[in-house]
């Protein structure tokens, strides 16, 4: 085999264990979710499974609070993400020690962020603690009950924000990183503003790592489940914890698989959206 065609073949033995691990750890699995959903329990296809999932009580709360939350919850993330990043871009003093404090999140899993602050809502937690003891209460408030599912959805934003945002910011520091200085120079010669610079100049530029950012963070989004899990109980519900209660309670995978397809087609949807709105002009011309 000449030189010549060893170099064109690299790129793609480079790829090869990366597709090889997509196709086994994530593709088959997926596939196989998928048809189990379909799956009758004589062995042929049916609709039942997704029936059964659509008649569930808890099917379309599951459904409204997972679509609030990430109607709430992307916005937000996405704004402290940005503040976060353009203050790390700007190189104020301590800025690097910034970025390890905003980093610190990433290295606790979802679990264990849902367990902090629970035990700072809960009824002899740290907020109640702090309010008492300054006397704006008299006595503890009661943020975590099944009653107040505002109060439930609040703390769950919170917690997911504080966990998750750092993800984002990560993502939008590196494109930052990618946008020449000679663009803002430019912008500040015609006597833009912040607001101007970031809206123009900087948002445009990220398209590429918004696209991303919001893939990932939607995706993560839907699958939220142990935060609100160990945050809210059964007081609220979302779509991954119905999907969970279906296979470990009623030992019913195929309505599991069912609820795990719905969120897969959830996932796939938004993400044609994002890369249909957030085209750069080169791909808007193809």
């Amino acid at each position: 085999m000449s030189t010549r065609r060893l170099q064109a073949l690299t790129p793609y033995a480079l790829l090869l264990p990366s597709v090889i691990f997509l196709l086994v750890f994530f593709a088959y699995p997926m596939v196989e979710a998928f048809t189990l959903a379909f799956r009758a329990e004589g062995g042929g296809w049916t609709l039942d499974n997704f029936q059964t999932m659509i008649r569930d009580v808890a099917f379309a709360p599951a459904f409204r609070t997972t679509l609030l939350l990430i109607l709430i919850i992307i916005p937000v993330q996405f704004a402290l993400a940005l503040t976060m990043a353009l203050l790390i871009q700007a190189k104020l003093k301590f800025s690097g020690l910034f970025l390890y404090i905003y980093a610190i999140p990433l290295g606790i899993s979802e679990l264990a962020a849902g367990i902090v602050w629970f035990a700072i809502f809960t009824e002899r937690g740290y907020l109640n603690t702090v309010l008492t003891a300054l006397g704006i209460l008299d006595k503890p408030f009661i943020f975590l009950s099944y009653q107040n599912t505002g109060w439930l959805l609040f703390a769950v934003v919170l917690a997911e924000a504080w966990r998750a945002t750092s993800i984002v910011m990560v993502i939008l520091v590196a494109g930052l990183q990618s946008i020449p200085n000679e663009f803002l120079e430019a912008a500040d010669v015609f006597g833009a503003t912040l607001w101007d610079k970031v809206w123009r100049v900087i948002l445009p530029l990220l398209r590429p790592s918004l696209q991303v950012a919001l893939i990932l963070r939607t995706i993560l989004a839907f699958q939220v489940f142990a935060v609100a899990l160990a945050v809210a109980g059964r007081g609220i519900t979302l779509l991954a914890a119905e999907a969970y209660r279906w296979y470990n309670t009623y030992r019913d995978p195929n309505v599991a698989a069912a609820f795990a397809a719905l969120i897969m087609v959830l996932s796939i949807v938004s993400t044609i959206l994002y890369l249909w709105g957030l085209r750069t002009p080169e791909e808007q011309t193809l």
